[in-house]
């Protein structure tokens, strides 16, 4: 099962395989950035990958669009567009 660890000092969490990183984070009771709900309009949701960028679902066209309209850097993903299939390290400004 992929762990989610963070750069900050918080407990890892640990996901089942194919889990939503935004519900996977509000389920742990992390705060998660968003005033769209997780329909991926906002990208307000994004953290910061700072490993296991492989471990994540590919990049949709929808999250390129995002990327493209708020102009933010290829290692930051939006949470509620990504699924886990491996252990990563993030980051997000809001924590």
């Amino acid at each position: 099962m992929p762990h989610i660890r963070f750069f900050k000092a918080r407990p890892e969490i640990v996901v089942t395989e194919g889990a939503n990183l935004m519900r996977s984070l509000l389920d742990a009771s992390l705060p998660v950035a968003s005033s769209c709900g997780g329909d991926g309009v906002c990208a307000k949701c994004r953290v910061r990958v700072l490993e296991g960028m492989e471990h994540l679902s590919s990049e949709t066209e929808l999250e390129r669009d995002l990327r493209d309209r708020h102009d933010y850097d290829e290692n930051e993903r939006v949470s509620c567009q990504v699924s886990v299939h491996g252990d990563i390290l993030i980051d997000a400004s809001y924590w």
